[in-house]
């Protein structure tokens, strides 16, 4: 795996951590790990600039489908200073690393990273989405 492969695996992975953070203290320390202080995200649903914005969006999905987690499901590709992933949201019941259970949620997302790896912004895009979400 190339430095530069690395780097894009590294900003998706702490992407992740900050989706999938089990508190708000740790949410916010993720966040702020993941983004610029200047970072944005957004998706069909919402459109966040900040911290505490970002914060708040992944807090509010975080409550719309609680005992779920966002999990990558397919290699990182990028080039330059910008990556592409696809993830799912997926039930913990089953415990295993694919949730083994439903998947209500599905997309992708683009990032763009400064030159410390740390995602300036987030262009989501869902494929799947349940009715009234």
């Amino acid at each position: 795996m190339s430095a530069q492969s690395d780097r894009y695996t590294i900003a998706v992975t702490r992407y992740f951590e900050a989706w999938n953070a089990p508190d708000a203290q740790a949410r916010a320390k993720a966040v702020a790990d993941a983004w610029t202080p200047d970072g944005s995200y957004t998706d069909p649903l919402a459109d966040a600039g900040g911290h505490e914005e970002i914060t708040a969006v992944i807090t509010a999905a975080r409550e719309q489908f609680p005992g779920f987690a966002f999990r990558l499901t397919g290699a990182v590709d990028g080039h330059h200073d910008t990556a592409r992933f696809t993830w799912e949201l997926v039930s913990e019941a089953g415990g295993t690393p694919s949730g083994g259970g439903s998947t209500p949620v599905a997309g992708s997302d683009v990032v763009t990273l400064d030159g410390d790896g740390r995602i300036r912004t987030v262009l989501g895009f869902l494929d799947r989405v349940p009715a009234g979400a």
